[in-house]
């Protein structure tokens, strides 16, 4: 239904009074009021006039502030928002004609349409969002919201009376707004709370439509019908629409709350939440002026969303800004809000989150987590994610890998048939929080209780031969208790009308009305009705002489009676004319007219209660949420056991051999999953072995050898195959005995903090100092080239101290250094610390070999990749330099230096031995 609007005369009449001028539109920091026109009383008097009676024209303007526009105006002066014109714009005005008394005067014209009011107080309520206003079949922008959603959704925006406004069509709303979501906006849908039909015939036939707030989007608040493209089956049968702003695959929200204690030792508590899925993590830490406990857990969680309190500290705001900054992409962005401090006090935080619950990275490719991530459904993915980010610290091992090792062995077809079950299925642990939260399309209800059902009911076919052919502890924990856990899905499914279901037809929604009495009897009124209306085709066929009239329907027009132009004669003269063409008319008569509007408000009633029985049959859905959780969890862990299996097949892996009761690292032929797998069938990647146990025999390697000999890649890969044995997967090596670590520690790399002010070796050492600080004796320590960061001197003292304590404090660590004096360490401890090199052949006839020219020859090497006993005696830096294209001229002069450079050494070394006593 139209909205109310200004009319064309009083258009006219701004106009003329503005001498025609052309709109202006007024920028952000300007006054909403329309520009002054010259020649006249200002706009800002037409505002200030009064809802009492003007005594003579020459008064305008001299009246108080009426309360009616004191609201109008109120705070709203903030003119971003509405875009004024100099007179093609707003409807101004106008002043009162003399009055031949006191009596009370009439209402003072507004300038701002009634639908602009509406919108100005819904914007004041949510003035942090870009608010959609529903108004008919399109969902409207107003003011600089129009202005940022046409620049983003790259549609056209243009004045509209006294705002700029754009729209978009109610049927590609969860598009639009998921794209604003997308570049960091807040998104509030406000939708019409009245239908039509039911208003024509009420007391407030002429007023506005009421509007309000039905939800408010961000990037981690993608929950329900309007936002979620599961919603359309077509789209989730066919792979998603390509047009539609996917979420990341997990969506958190991070509340960040700042303590200080007495001894101004910080204390930061962090509250994770997934919206979409229900899941909640909290965490309390103590934290320092580096803030890396923090950047740690942030980097892990990578929510799309943070928000923090008012009085946030400056180091935390430092390291958050780096943190949303790091991607060049608008999209890739960490959205951050500010909340007031007083709601993340503990008391008002636990009130607002228990209310509402019992109330209702950079590339994937060549991580740990594509490599074993195999997994056929969204909720197992992010399922894998969690085990390779947390890794299991306690017996439980074992149970996964019973399982893994049932899977790869077992020959029946049973396991099979349980994992065919697990393709094509939908997010069926984000739709039944959508489902819980009440935000669910029939469509997409549908289409989540009819995949639960199925699954309930083929698993518990299967239950027999699970029992029988199934000897895993922890398949048959989860099989068995799934289909108990999905059973209350089908009897919520057979209520529904399949068709009426996924074409979103609420009406025709459920199959059995027994059980909805309001629905029954609101049926049965309109089927009266119904009745009245064909009833009454038998008076029109005696009015008009024809038996075989019936009832027609044009353009949504229902029960039109259609008599040719040649026989009008005969329509009785109070039928209504509803439309015509050359040939025919037609006609409602008077007895239809009453019906069908009796109709139409009782169609409207129904769509009201339909959905109030739709919103309680989600609420009763909802009841049994737990339970479906925990069977999407079971099947879930289930898809990710199958996945590891096919890894552990395909990449030849071993059972590792876990000891919860000695801290010790032994590995055979291993080998690093990744690049194992990036180098295909070549099969060129050279395994070795690792051998580091506490207390009784070696626990720390020093690592030598050439730059881009592999020192890098094998202490990786030690890093790697510890995670999979604790994830209880298979590893890439021929035999594993793995203690279990408390923790891997690892310093690798070389990069700045510019926006916290730290420069590389700054960064470098920080996480240095971290290390020592948490490493216990079951931690595995892994430093790659600490001390390169500044002069050689310092860097192989502080290498060399970092390192002795890490012997001393009993850690298995691998030490990767080009610094020779820290081979020194394995004779003053002996049994305890070893050296190893990359092996490596030297080229001997290009040895720094003098030229005709007086040049010198940079030395040239082949990689073996093979650890082996010894220190290297240099690092070849040069070949690295020839591989990396620097010219031969520089080459040649680096070679000349290296060779002066280690000939003074040399003469130093001897000179000092032969005068020393």
């Amino acid at each position: 239904m139209a909205e109310p609007s200004v009319k064309h005369s009083d258009t006219q009449r701004v106009k003329k009074k503005t001498g025609g001028s052309s709109s202006k539109i007024c920028d952000k920091g300007s006054s909403i009021r329309p520009q002054d026109a010259p020649g006249k009383h200002s706009d800002e008097s037409r505002l200030q006039q009064t809802e009492e009676e003007e005594e003579d024209e020459d008064e305008e303007g001299k009246g108080s502030v009426s309360s009616g526009l004191t609201a109008t105006k109120q705070e709203f002066l903030f003119s971003q928002f509405a875009k004024s014109g100099g007179g093609g714009g707003g409807r101004a005005a106008e002043p009162s004609p003399p009055s031949e008394s006191s009596a009370p005067s009439r209402r003072a014209k507004s300038i701002y349409t009634p639908l602009e009011q509406q919108v100005i107080q819904l914007k004041q309520q949510h003035k942090d969002a870009l608010l959609a206003v529903e108004c008919g079949y399109k969902y409207r922008f107003f003011g600089e919201d129009a202005e940022i959603a046409a620049k983003e959704l790259n549609i056209v925006c243009h004045l509209d009376h006294n705002f700029m406004t754009c729209s978009i069509p109610t049927h590609r709303l969860f598009v639009h707004v998921r794209r604003l979501v997308s570049h960091g906006h807040k998104v509030g849908v406000v939708k019409q709370t009245e239908t039509s039909a039911i208003k024509a015939s009420g007391a407030n036939k002429n007023t506005l439509f009421t509007r309000q707030l039905s939800a408010l989007y961000t990037k981690s608040t993608l929950v329900g019908e309007d936002v979620n493209p599961v919603c359309r089956l077509g789209d989730v049968e066919e792979g998603g629409s390509g047009d539609v702003v996917l979420d990341p695959p997990d969506s958190f929200l991070l509340c960040i709350s700042e303590n200080w204690d007495k001894l101004r030792k910080q204390l930061t508590v962090g509250l994770a939440v997934q919206p979409s899925t229900g899941d909640v993590l909290l965490d309390c830490f103590p934290d320092g002026e580096s803030r890396s406990e923090l950047e740690g857990r942030v980097l892990k969680i990578n929510p799309v969303e943070i928000l923090v309190p008012s009085d946030l500290s400056e180091q935390t705001h430092r390291l958050l800004h780096s943190i949303t900054n790091a991607s060049a992409q608008a999209d890739d962005r960490v959205r951050v809000e500010k909340r007031d401090s007083s709601q993340f006090e503990f008391v008002s935080a636990m009130n607002t989150v228990t209310q509402f619950y019992c109330h209702t990275d950079g590339g994937v490719k060549g991580s740990l987590l594509w490599v074993l991530d195999h997994t056929r459904t969204p909720f197992g993915r992010r399922l894998m994610r969690k085990w390779v980010s947390q890794p299991l610290t306690d017996p439980s091992i074992s149970e996964r890998q019973d399982a893994i090792q049932e899977i790869l062995e077992s020959d029946s077809l049973t396991l099979n048939s349980i994992r065919s079950l697990m393709s094509h299925l939908p997010d069926l642990e984000r739709g039944i929080c959508s489902i819980y939260h009440k935000k669910s399309s029939t469509q997409e209800f549908y289409l989540i209780s009819g995949s639960l059902s199925r699954l309930g009911l083929e698993l518990r076919a299967l239950l027999p031969a699970i029992q029988a052919q199934i000897s895993s502890a922890l398949l048959q924990g989860l099989l068995l208790d799934t289909p108990d856990l999905l059973a209350p899905a089908h009897s919520f499914l057979k209520v529904l009308n399949e068709k009426a279901a996924k074409s979103g037809n609420k009406t025709e929604l459920f199959s059995d009305l027994s059980g909805f009495p309001v629905l029954q009897e609101r049926r049965e009124q309109i089927q009266t009705v119904l009745n009245e209306i064909q009833d009454h085709r038998r008076e029109i066929r005696l009015t008009l002489k024809a038996p075989t009239l019936d009832y027609t329907t044009v353009s949504g027009q229902e029960f039109l009676i259609e008599v040719k132009n040649l026989l009008s004669s005969t329509v009785p003269p109070d039928w209504v004319k509803i439309s015509c063409t050359k040939a025919v008319s037609r006609y409602h008569s008077p007895f239809l007219v009453e019906r069908y509007k009796k109709l139409l408000q009782l169609r409207e009633q129904l769509l009201l209660d339909c959905q109030r029985e739709w919103t309680n049959f989600l609420d009763q859905f909802g009841e049994h949420y737990h339970a479906m959780k925990r069977a999407i969890s079971h099947l879930a862990t289930m898809d990710c056991l199958f996945s590891l299996a096919e890894v552990a097949k395909q990449g030849d892996y071993c059972r590792p051999e876990v000891c919860d009761s000695q801290c010790t690292i032994m590995i055979r032929d291993g080998r690093h999953p990744a690049i194992d797998l990036l180098m295909g069938e070549h099969n060129q990647y050279v395994p070795n072995h690792t051998e580091l146990q506490v207390h009784t025999a070696m626990r720390t390697m020093i690592i030598t050898g050439p730059n881009m000999g592999g020192k890098s890649s094998y202490i990786r890969q030690v890093a790697l195959i510890c995670v999979m044995a604790q994830m209880g997967s298979y590893v890439p090596a021929s035999e594993a005995c793995l203690g279990i670590v408390d923790g891997i520690y690892t310093r690798m790399g070389a990069s700045d903090n510019i926006y916290k002010g730290r420069s590389t070796f700054m960064e470098e050492l920080t996480e240095a100092s971290d290390i020592i600080s948490h490493a216990t004796e079951h931690s595995l320590v892994i430093l790659d080239e600490l001390g390169r960061g500044t002069s050689t001197h310092d860097g192989i003292a502080i290498a060399y101290a970092t390192l002795e304590y890490f012997i001393r404090h009993v850690t298995l660590t691998l030490f990767v250094t080009h610094y020779p004096p820290l081979c020194e360490l394995e004779r003053l401890f002996p049994g305890q610390v070893s050296n190893y090199h990359m092996a490596f052949l030297l080229n001997e006839p290009a040895i720094a070999t003098d030229m005709d020219d007086g040049e010198v020859q940079p030395e040239f090497i082949t990689f073996l990749y093979q650890l082996t006993e010894g220190a290297a005696g240099r690092s070849y830096g040069l070949n690295v330099a020839r591989l990396a294209d620097i010219p031969d001229t520089i080459l040649h002069t680096a070679a000349r230096k290296s060779r002066e450079l280690e000939s003074m050494v040399n003469t130093r070394r001897y000179s000092k031995h032969t005068h020393s006593p």
